[in-house]
């Protein structure tokens, strides 16, 4: 249960290290020992941190290093240390930080000259990821937690566990990472400490986040090319570190709310680098706060070596808290060659005259950047920002897979969970605290209560599984091996109830097959899997008195899939399933409205789908199937005053006044083309994953009625296309589109089942995709057997009403606005606008909505949902 969600274990007896190095107790002229104060060593390129008592140990080789102890709003202090076989005692006292204001002159305007300095270390953010080549570094990473507050009903399950309010999760991580510009990331996981349930310690979201880069985490950079949208900044002074002037800036949202950052960040004066940052950022109610130390390594780039992260928030009654250090050693990097250039930037908007004169100078047409760089060392903010923004676009077209934005490798070494305690003295940057040593013995204590537990349990398994079948597996379920690859299943029952079958009772049993082919050369690569399923399913309807059923065989393989279906049974007129059967139940039952229309077929098909590649699928549908229609056999309801309300088993359409039909065959077909032709991709350990809204979702589907083909009755053919797009906007909100237009030609016979339906709802409840349905229309009233075209746009706002309120925000509501817009013959431009509150209680949508027709009001009501942030497959 909830152990997996923290990793712990007993660390053993610390013992005596072999080596010798420096250790000692840092400590504020103000306040005591530090926590968490940095200590870096150049020679080494190594970092480390205090404790929480402020003592620190680093394991260093005989030598001479020049080491620096560092802590935000203390001044440096550098120290040339010997040594040998031993420890060097050195502990210091660091002064508070002398900041000296009014040290950047302001040559033109008022306003404040943090703007200055943030001009200029926006402008050469993107040059400082494009000038490191390389780099490689060793991680530690020490994560520790626990829940502050918890729901009274879960104090039971928690405690059975282990878990109370006194106890401390740990975790502790080493990690190989290196990175080859511009995109590709490795990391071996070479020690871990942890129980082995949860191996979850990758510390790539902490360490290869840059601040460099728009947007770190989803949230909204200091340092992006649109920050002065989004924050206001005010220059606090300046301090001397390690000889290098530095500017502290404070940052301040225009907006608070998640996806910005409050705080401070400190910047090197002429590198336009990070110095060091204290920010603090919200996400869904769960409140961040970042610490961040940089050092020149090599004196060749400003790099972090220490970071720490505090976590605390609250979701769904259970409150917790953690905490995350980071620190970096063994750094290595090599700098791009094309870019080893010093450079003067010009802030343009203070010094205008002199900018304009640097343009007219060096610029020129389509000029590579090392070319203006060696030209003239001083540029304008605007022209590096265009100069590197062209070089990285020169760069994309030279590589291999230009839609590839990052490559990332994985890996955890096979002996990374049997390192012994010296290996851990010797690592750590700081001996585990008296807190850090009870987190571990309780949990080694409960690990081997829980080893002893899981042991019964699996007696009692192989027990209860060398029995077999039990009789009541035929009410709740259950699986049943049949090797080490396949599956036989029973479905616990599930039903309904509809005017036409009263209540129905559907049964499903299936049988799995899996066949795992490895990559003996990649053995991170995902294994490719093929699968087999067949399933028969058994419907049974009570005031039909009529059992039904289906036979249903699945194979997938590759990039393939293959379905065969076949049987009698019961199908909506539209085969999307606008109306869920479950709330069509309770519509049916509690309200008397049967809005689900549905007919009996007796039915083969096949469905072939093939990706040809990671932008485009294709699909087909082959169906015969003979279509009989079905009526009402039933007026029950749970309340009398409803039994009059049932209409008939027939969908009510303008377009086609009698919906009923005779009993017919039919024959059609289906070819569809789906292409996302600019789709971007993150490639993990050698598997491709698609970048969400990095393309248009473009549609191409043709269906056809053969008429004369085993006894088909239809005849008609159907052209469609479609669109389906995200678009972000920064933070400030997403815009969700979905386009759709088809018309029906060469038609001589159809049926109403063979129209054009839309997504329409009747009900208090949305199940179907917000984005492509409709929430007042009529389900069939305007289906058509024409021409069409479907219109549905969303826009989420980060600040619209009610997220004006700063605290409305923070908890996760959202706002969006929305038009859906329909028109056919018959539809006289059906129009909805509406309006939702997202994230109640975090899972929730809650929509109130109004339809037009011809611009004259029609109707309007409230529905609610699952949030869209918030995936739910409704299946029945």
């Amino acid at each position: 249960m909830m152990r997996y969600i923290f990793t712990i274990l007993f660390a053993g007896v610390l013992i005596q290290a072999y080596a010798g190095g420096i250790r000692g107790v840092i400590k504020g002229d103000d306040v005591g020992p530090l926590a968490f104060a940095s200590i870096f060593v150049k020679q080494t390129g190594t970092g480390s941190a205090t404790d929480m008592e402020g003592r620190y140990e680093v394991h260093l080789k005989p030598g001479r290093y020049d080491v620096v102890f560092q802590y935000l709003g203390y001044e440096s202090v550098n120290r040339v240390v010997e040594v040998g076989d031993d420890f060097v005692e050195i502990n210091l006292t660091l002064k508070t930080q002398v900041v000296v204001l009014q040290t950047v002159t302001v040559k033109a305007g008022k306003e404040d000259p943090a703007y200055t300095i943030m001009r200029k270390a926006i402008a050469k953010a993107k040059f400082h990821t494009q000038q490191i080549d390389a780099y490689s570094a060793t991680v530690y990473i020490k994560g520790k937690g626990q829940l502050t507050d918890y729901p009274w009903l879960a104090k039971k399950a928690l405690e059975k566990e282990g878990i109370t309010k006194d106890r401390v999760f740990i975790s502790e991580s080493v990690s190989e990472i290196k990175y080859t510009r511009p995109n590709k990331f490795e990391e071996k996981v070479i020690a871990v400490y942890t129980n082995g349930d949860n191996k979850n310690t990758s510390p790539n979201s902490y360490i290869f986040g840059s601040f460099y880069q728009p947007e770190i985490a989803e949230t909204v950079s200091p340092l992006s090319p649109k920050a002065f949208s989004y924050y206001r900044f005010e220059y606090l002074g300046s301090f001397k570190d390690q000889g290098y002037e530095v500017s502290k800036i404070k940052v301040t949202p225009r907006s608070r709310g998640d996806n910005v950052f409050e705080g401070l960040i400190h910047i090197v004066e002429d590198w336009w680098s990070i110095h060091s940052l204290e920010l603090n950022a919200i996400k869904l109610g769960i409140s961040f706060h970042i610490k961040q130390l940089y050092n020149p390594i090599e004196d060749k780039a400003w790099l972090p070596v220490s970071q720490q992260f505090q976590v605390k928030g609250k979701v769904f009654g259970f409150e917790f808290e953690g905490q995350y250090l980071a620190t970096m050693k063994d750094y290595r990097i090599t700098l791009n060659p094309e870019l080893q250039v010093e450079l003067t930037v010009i802030d343009e908007k203070i010094y205008k005259e002199e900018a304009k004169a640097i343009e007219q100078k060096f610029s020129k047409k389509g000029q590579e950047i090392n070319e203006r760089l060696t030209a003239g060392k001083e540029v304008t903010g605007k022209e590096l920002r265009q100069l590197v923004k062209e070089y990285e676009k020169q760069e994309a077209k030279e590589q291999k897979e230009p839609e590839v934005i990052s490559e990332t490798k994985y890996s955890v070494d096979s002996l990374a969970y049997k390192k012994d305690s010296t290996f851990w003295v010797e690592i750590r940057p700081t001996p585990l605290t008296k807190e850090e040593e009870r987190g571990y013995h309780l949990n080694d204590s409960l690990t081997e209560v829980q080893r002893k537990r899981d042991e019964g349990d699996t007696l009692r398994n192989n027990k209860n599984r060398g029995k077999g079948f039990q009789p009541w597996d035929l009410l709740t379920g259950d699986s049943y091996a049949m090797g080490k690859t396949s599956d036989f299943r029973i479905h616990a029952p599930y039903g309904g109830f509809n005017s036409v079958e009263g209540s129905n009772l559907i049964y499903r049993l299936s049988f799995y097959k899996r066949w795992v082919k490895r990559d003996s050369l990649n053995k991170d690569k995902r294994p490719q899997t093929s699968r087999l399923e067949i399933s028969p399913i058994a419907r049974y309807a009570f005031a039909r008195e009529k059992i039904s059923g289906k036979l249903r065989i699945d194979y997938r393989f590759k990039n393939k899939r293959l379905t065969l279906e076949g049987g009698r049974y019961v199908e909506q007129f539209n085969q999307a399933e606008p109306i869920h059967p479950f709330v069509n139940t309770f519509t049916s039952l509690l309200l008397g409205d049967n809005l689900m229309k549905i007919y009996e077929h007796n039915f083969a098909s096949l469905n072939y789908t093939q990706r040809i590649d990671d932008r485009y699928t294709i699909r087909t549908n082959w169906t015969w199937s003979r279509r009989l229609e079905l009526f009402n056999t039933t007026d029950y309801t749970f309340f009398k005053r409803n039994k009059e309300q049932y209409t008939p088993n027939a969908p009510v359409s303008f377009e086609l006044p009698d919906t009923g039909f005779e009993p017919n065959r039919a024959f059609i077909g289906t070819v569809s083309v789906n292409a996302r032709p600019w789709q971007k991709y993150r490639i993990r350990n050698g598997n491709k994953q698609r970048v969400d809204n990095s393309s248009p979702l473009l549609s191409l589907s043709f269906r056809k009625g053969f008429d004369g083909v085993a006894g088909s009755e239809v005849s008609f053919n159907q052209l469609e296309l479609g669109l389906k797009h995200g678009i972000r906007f920064g933070i400030r909100g997403e815009l969700d589109i979905a386009l759709q237009a088809g018309k029906f030609f060469d038609t001589q016979n159809m049926y109403f089942m063979d129209y054009k339906h839309f997504l329409g709802n009747q009900t208090p409840f949305v199940t179907t995709d917000p984005v492509g349905s409709y929430r007042l229309m009529d389900y069939y009233k305007y289906s058509t057997a024409d021409q069409y075209f479907t219109a549905n746009a969303h826009y989420h706002f980060r600040k619209l009403l009610l997220t004006r309120v700063a605290k409305v925000r923070m908890v996760g509501i959202t706002e969006n606005v929305f038009v859906n817009y329909l028109a056919t013959p018959t539809s006289r431009n059906y129009t909805e606008v509406g309006y939702g509150i997202e994230g109640i209680l975090r899972i929730f949508r809650l929509e109130a909505a109004a339809a037009f027709r011809d611009g004259q009001y029609q109707s309007n009501g409230f529905r609610v949902g699952i949030a869209t942030s918030v995936t739910i497959n409704f299946n029945d």
